[in-house]
């Protein structure tokens, strides 16, 4: 994998109708700048606004994979079906680039990556000077929908490697598994022309939703999962707008179209994972196992990366030295906290998932200054001091990587529901959990719970703000 940024060199355009929509549509790629990453630009909406292709900006939907794509949005402006573009995008590994367009969704042209792939490289691919960020992978990160038998796991490499296994119960598809293993040497001959699929019972359900109104036999391979009469062969028609005959065939494949590959519908569903997974924003070094995959997994799954992402960015801003087990140590929350002795009352953290939850650690002292009065003969740490733990931990989780930390302070604005439920002593662990109740610009709420060998002692709800100092 490269470790440069790269862009391309040149405008170029592709038109067509979307797949889902039927609107008729020009995507132009266009060079972009450094950190600009892959963003989607609405040219046909008043002031152009852009659209970053990040798993926050997913719609959510859970039908999403009854939808057949993925959908991104910013303040109700949408793009349908993104994840084509993006596997182009991803598989050539172009990091920024401007993806304007005139309508709502990109032409589906003939329903692979193909038609993006072949415009890019004649586009040009040039490198840029800004070093490309990843996404590491350094231990196993898995989801698991059992009842539907869904399974997708993240392994650490030191490349970007991706297996898919499928298992429909069709004569035409059975069990089928693919695996990408050089994206450079592999991706454009072998996974780009891979055409999206779908059983004709979908195929009857998707127009009953108002769907596939760009859909005919050229954009998808239909498998055929069961009889047609001639009204419904008609109405097929009809709905399509498609002027040719359309035939059930012998092969188990609508009008007896071929496979490009004999697991060609598996390298399709390996390429709609690419696609999707590049909603985390950063390019990826992992190998992907993915067992049945669908959008609404791979969407699910990008956030569990994404959010990874986001927990190691920070703690290489703010941890000099890697430590197992640990976020943040002692000097990096230094670095975050402006609290010191004897207020700074967080020894580490161990747990974080940037904005909503972080686990913190507070080793209480025989040496702890307060105990001296609270109480002589008889050490009890304040319960007052217990909530003002928790809340230099919250002061945490509301840390991204946008923050200068050094420009910004966390003021408590209310406290409720503190219970206290046993006594904290020298030589206790406190285990501190903050979770994220709710978030509204500069103000939040937070629910704190803090342990002592698995015992809760403490509760609360805090509400902060965060003001410039």
């Amino acid at each position: 994998m490269a470790d440069k940024q790269q862009t391309i060199q040149k405008a170029v355009s592709f038109e067509g109708r979307g797949l889902h929509t039927g609107n008729k549509t020009t995507i132009t790629f266009k060079p972009a700048p450094e950190n600009y990453g892959r963003r989607f630009v609405r040219t046909d909406v008043e002031n152009s606004p852009e659209i970053e292709a990040l798993v926050e900006n997913v719609v959510q939907n859970d039908n999403v994979d009854s939808l057949r794509g993925t959908t991104i949005q910013v303040d109700g402006v949408e793009v349908h079906t993104v994840e084509h573009v993006l596997a182009a995008l991803v598989g050539l590994e172009i990091d920024n680039v401007r993806i304007e367009l005139n309508a709502n969704e990109p032409p589906i042209g003939d329903g692979s990556a193909e038609p993006f792939v072949k415009l890019l490289l004649e586009a040009g691919i040039e490198e840029q000077e800004a070093e490309r960020e990843y996404l590491v992978v350094n231990e196993t990160i898995d989801y698991v929908v059992e009842e539907k038998g869904i399974e997708l796991v993240a392994l650490p490499t030191d490349d970007y490697r991706v297996t898919v296994m499928i298992d429909y119960q069709n004569p035409a598809l059975g069990s089928q598994h693919t695996g990408l293993f050089n994206m450079r040497k592999e991706f454009v001959k072998e996974f780009a022309p891979a055409r999206t699929f779908c059983f004709l019972h979908e195929v009857e359900g998707l127009i009953e939703q108002g769907l596939i109104k760009g859909g005919d036999l050229d954009a998808a391979v239909v498998i055929v999962d069961r009889e047609l009469s001639d009204a419904d062969i008609k109405k097929l028609r009809g709905a399509l707008n498609i002027s040719e005959d359309i035939t059930l065939g012998k092969t188990g494949v609508l009008n007896d179209k071929r496979f490009r590959f004999k697991n060609e519908p598996c390298r399709h569903k390996l390429l709609d994972l690419m696609g999707d997974l590049a909603l985390t924003g950063v390019s990826i070094k992992a190998q992907i196992l993915a067992a049945r995959p669908g959008h609404k997994s791979n969407i699910e799954f990008a956030r569990i990366l994404r959010n990874l992402y986001k927990k190691q960015q920070l703690t290489r801003k703010f941890q000099d030295v890697d430590k197992k087990d640990v976020i943040f140590d002692i000097n990096a929350i230094q670095k975050i906290l402006p609290h010191r002795y004897p207020f700074l009352l967080v020894d580490s953290i161990v747990e974080l998932e940037p904005g909503e939850r972080a686990v913190g650690i507070k080793n209480v002292t025989a040496n702890e200054p307060f105990f001296p009065g609270h109480f002589p003969g008889r050490p009890v740490m304040p319960g007052v001091l217990q909530i003002e733990a928790m809340a230099q931990v919250g002061g945490i989780l509301l840390l991204n990587n946008e923050t200068e930390v050094g420009k910004k302070l966390v003021f408590f604005m209310g406290i409720d529901n503190a219970k206290f439920r046993k006594t904290v002593l020298p030589g206790d662990q406190l285990v501190m959990e903050l979770v994220m109740l709710k978030a509204r610009r500069n103000t939040f709420k937070m629910a704190g719970k803090a342990y002592v060998k698995g015992q809760l002692v403490c509760e609360a709800e805090m509400m902060a703000i965060v003001v410039d100092k």
